[in-house]
């Protein structure tokens, strides 16, 4: 006999043991009580059938006569009085169990009605299970299609992964050639400058002596006349010198006279400038607007040595203060645009004000509230309130008077690297690497709008007051434009490596952004093109959240370096200065609006002001 028949015959024989106890048990009290009924019944006719055969033989007997027929009739009838109440027992018994089995029968019933419950809930159960069955089979066949659709998505993706290793391959050669052949381009571009610098020298070396003597003779007389006769208009108009001297012609005029001699030099600019109270960048100015009627080789002595720094702001190289900001590294630094205030942030989550006036080494405030480093932090255009950014997924505004913690933004889900104002005081723009730009309500503490920029947000600024236009730069390379009136994206600007930080020039034309190729793109806005890349052997960005900035004429960018110093270059492009003042990376660097001054913080804790020497 197999095993399957043995099971099979083993199920019925279960099968049919459990039907007989669910059928037979529930009666089996029952059946006994009715089989004793029925015996007791049968002894009991039997009884009284022998009873009877007696009674009629006592009877005859009674007929014939006797006397102890009588006596024998008197226990007959006693016995059958016993018999009799016997009977009326039995009787009784009889209808108690005729009850108890009306009451079995309806236990039965309902247990009959139970049972169909059960084989009815069985039913419901069985088809229940098949469906389940038939659901699980359809799983299992969708999971082996899944299994035989994933397996092909991964050789896809290793196809793909291969492609792209093959394509970054190429795109590392086209890169170095890229680099090598700029390298090539800066050194003749170099070279060129050199050659025309050497040529600028020749022309001035040789026409310096008779030049120099013949202006500053003519310059000296113009000036004694005119202190001589300080009321006399009508004589010291007369004078050609004085003509050139008087400054309530516009500035142009001034300059376009003066430089359109072919006699000038660099002492009668100079001693010029001096005479009439001219600043360098009111010159600079001037001189763009009066170039059109300037010799071709006087072009070039003045862009030379504007290009050397001659003609521009005076470079800050003296430091005037130090003083250690954090316990731990310095991130982000601002300089009120009001006050002679500098603003830090730091790895010790906090933001402490510095009071550069008063030359004090010790915070005028320390603004805490953050439970993770600064990033970034930002004055409004009034100075009375600060933003600041934490690795703790959230931005705070205190205001600056009191100190006090007035407004926590929390809503991003990685670390907000930039914030900055838009539509002041009501709104506020951040940048998270989350990688999505949140605009806040400083009213209901809360975000209106949020935009994917599909890569994580290293900075951001705004075009004007109106905060109309946003531009952020990511990890992604891109430079991305973002319109809030038309909630539309312009086109995106692409740079050569991820970004690290942006700022604007004051008219907010210009634009500079520093690349982790350790570059400073300069780009102008009106074209959305790069015009200008600012760079040097050993200059090194420092992090991924390294700040540049741009002067408050707009003219110089500086930078800190890998290497602890600062490099400011003027906007043609040339290295004005490298500031030394740091023993480690500097992270960030920020010009005051309002003098000639520069604030740096690095990774060794401290924070440097530099000012004119």
């Amino acid at each position: 006999m197999s095993t399957e028949e043995h099971v099979w015959r083993a199920h019925v024989v279960r099968r049919l043991r459990e039907r007989n106890r669910k059928e037979c048990d529930n009666f089996k009290e029952i059946i006994e009580q009715n089989n004793r009924l029925i015996d007791h019944v049968a002894q009991l006719k039997a009884d009284n059938l022998k009873i009877s055969v007696e009674n009629e033989q006592l009877r005859n007997a009674v007929s014939t006569g006797g006397t102890g027929s009588n006596v024998a009739i008197a226990t007959l009838e006693k016995k059958l009085l016993s018999q009799q109440e016997e009977l009326t027992e039995l009787h009784k018994r009889k209808g108690e169990n005729s009850q108890m089995i009306v009451d079995l029968n309806q236990k039965v019933e309902q247990q009959r009605i139970i049972i169909s419950e059960k084989e009815h809930s069985l039913v419901e159960q069985q088809t229940n299970n098949n469906r389940l069955r038939a659901e699980v089979q359809l799983l299992h066949s969708s999971l082996e299609e899944l299994k035989k659709l994933n397996n092909t998505m991964l050789d896809e993706h290793t196809a793909l992964q291969l492609a792209f290793s093959s394509l970054e391959e190429k795109m590392r050669g086209v890169q170095d050639e890229n680099r090598r052949l700029l390298e090539r381009l800066m050194q003749y571009k170099s070279k060129d400058a050199d050659k025309l610098n050497e040529e600028n020298e020749s022309i001035i070396r040789k026409r310096l002596p008779s030049i120099f003597r013949k202006r500053s003779a003519k310059l000296k007389r113009d000036l004694e006349d005119a202190v001589r006769e300080p009321s006399s208009s009508s004589n010291t108009a007369s004078s050609p010198g004085a003509a050139s001297l008087q400054r309530n012609s516009s500035p142009a005029q001034f300059v376009g006279g003066l430089i359109g001699d072919e006699d000038f030099d660099e002492a009668a600019i100079n001693g010029a400038m001096e005479a009439i109270g001219l600043d360098d960048n009111e010159y600079i100015s001037a001189r763009f607007t009066a170039g059109g009627d300037i010799a071709e080789n006087s072009r070039a002595s003045i862009d030379t040595l504007k290009a050397t720094g001659y003609l521009g702001q005076a470079n800050p190289t003296k430091i005037l203060m130090k003083f250690e900001a954090h316990e731990n590294e310095s991130h982000a630094v601002r300089w009120s645009p009001v006050e002679r205030m500098v603003a830090t942030g730091g790895a010790d989550r906090k933001v402490k004000l510095w009071d550069i006036g008063k030359n004090s080494t010790e915070p005028r405030a320390v603004l805490s509230g953050s439970s993770a480093g600064i990033n970034s932090v930002d004055f409004d255009s009034t100075g009375a309130y600060i933003l600041g950014t934490s690795n703790d997924y959230g931005a705070r505004v205190w205001t600056v008077m009191d100190n006090r913690l007035r407004h926590t933004l929390t809503g991003h889900s990685g670390k907000v690297m930039a914030a900055k104002y838009v539509q002041e005081p009501i709104k506020v723009v951040t940048g998270s690497h989350d990688r999505t730009l949140k605009i806040w309500d400083l009213r209901s503490i809360a975000c209106i709008e949020t935009k994917f920029a599909g890569s994580s947000c290293n900075d951001l600024v705004t075009t004007d007051s109106l905060g109309s236009t946003i531009i952020s730069g990511h990890y992604d390379k891109k430079i991305r434009f973002w319109d809030i009136r038309t909630e539309k994206q312009a086109d995106d600007v692409l740079m050569p490596a991820k970004i690290t930080s942006l700022d604007l020039s004051k008219d907010c034309n210009y634009l500079i952004c520093s690349v982790r190729d350790d570059t400073i793109k300069l780009l102008d806005l009106r074209k959305n093109q790069v015009i200008s890349t600012f760079t040097n052997e050993h200059f090194k960005i420092s992090c991924d959240f390294a700040r540049a900035s741009f002067n408050s004429s707009g003219l110089k960018i500086a930078c800190g370096s890998a290497d602890g110093a600062i490099y400011i270059w003027n906007v043609n492009g040339f290295l004005e200065a490298t500031l030394k003042g740091h023993s480690t990376a500097v992270n960030a660097v920020s010009w005051s609006p309002n003098n000639n001054m520069l604030a740096s913080v690095g990774k060794n804790k401290r924070c440097t002001i530099y000012s004119e020497s």
